[in-house]
């Protein structure tokens, strides 16, 4: 379970370390360039490779060099992130925007709102038994596939895909109750002819000359896929912390896109201790081949309206959500026409 009450208390040490003076009326934290640390607790999702340019941000000091202290606490269900949201025990999470659409769909009142985006594309991979470099989507009910049970977007977007492409995803021999790393050993043991998986399980698939990629969710285009998401009231309260988180990424984004997947992977690498550097930097390397990651915290309509045509297509939610009802890019539009400096390349160490 989230650790809610010790991130707590040491957001509530850092605000009062750095309580601003009032001077002449002027909060001095609220002036263009002034220095003091702001505090905030950063709510994580599930560790992933695909999660890399969050965990780069503290990696390379991203936080530090705007005057942050992130708190990193670790999520549980959906439904738990946006009540700590709510009730003031977390400041930001980072998530799917599905989060946000089913919110919205439940809630006529929905406050959660996505500030910034990092994953642009679909992280998944169908990866198969036999090579198949001319594969096709109409070739998908043919064969036995495993599906991820951890979380539902991966299968609510090949679903879409397939009603894109004509076909009834009834159709589909799935298997949908066993997890990545189920799949992969069915993957060896040739139980199954297909499985559905992001990295490392793909590369670890290629790496024993078991698996064969297929098909890449990411070559189909825009998907919003990833973000840092807030309430409306924390946004109100605190604009500038979440400026100045967003400008942190913003600097990542832009490092990310100078730097090679060695250089990446060596950045991130003591958040992934069990994985193997050969193995992260091959894993790294194709998401930078798929252009996954945003370079900058901008999130299109288009890659939303995809993403909200797939659930609703799978049944998983049933109205449309407009984009300005859970979108506001005020901090992204900010920190792009300021162009902030680049980092260097020293990155700091994260303290896991």
């Amino acid at each position: 379970m989230p650790d809610w009450r010790r991130a707590t208390g040491r957001k509530l040490t850092a605000m009062r370390r750095v309580r601003s003076r009032r001077s002449g009326g002027r909060n001095d934290i609220d002036e263009a360039g002034a220095s003091g640390t702001m505090a905030l607790i950063l709510i994580e999702n599930f560790r992933a490779v695909f999660y890399t340019p969050f965990y780069a941000a503290f990696a390379l000091n991203a936080y530090e060099a705007e005057g942050l202290e992130v708190q990193r606490v670790m999520g549980a269900t959906a439904a738990e992130t946006a009540q700590a949201l709510r009730s003031g025990r977390g400041d930001v999470a980072w998530g799917g925007p599905i989060r946000l659409l089913l919110d919205n769909n439940q809630r006529a009142d929905s406050d959660l709102v996505i500030f910034c985006e990092v994953v642009r594309r679909d992280p998944f991979f169908l990866v198969g038994r036999e090579p198949r470099p001319a594969w096709q989507l109409e070739d998908l009910p043919h064969v036995r596939l495993a599906t991820v049970n951890e979380v539902p977007t991966p299968w609510l977007c090949l679903q879409h895909d397939l009603r894109l492409a004509g076909l009834d995803p009834a159709q589909v021999r799935r298997i949908p109750d066993r997890s990545m790393p189920e799949n992969l050993d069915a993957l060896r043991a040739g139980d199954i002819d297909v499985m559905q998986a992001f990295q490392p399980f793909v590369e670890r698939a290629v790496e024993e000359g078991v698996g064969h990629i297929w098909y890449a969710a990411a070559s189909r285009g825009l998907t919003a896929y990833t973000s840092l998401y807030t309430t409306r009231q924390c946004i109100i309260r605190d604009p500038e912390g979440l400026l100045r988180l967003t400008r942190a990424m913003y600097r990542t984004q832009q490092w990310i896109a100078t730097h090679s997947a060695d250089e990446l992977a060596a950045c991130v690498a003591s958040f992934f201790p069990d994985l193997p550097r050969p193995t992260l930097t091959a894993a790294i390397q194709r998401y930078m081949t798929l252009r996954l990651w945003n370079r900058t915290p901008m999130l299109r309509p288009e890659g939303l309206a995809w993403l909200d045509a797939a659930c609703r297509s799978g049944g998983y939610t049933q109205q449309s959500v407009p984009y300005d009802r859970c979108v506001d890019m005020r901090f992204a539009a900010q920190v792009i026409r300021e162009t902030p400096p680049t980092f260097g390349d020293d990155p700091g160490h994260a303290t896991l």
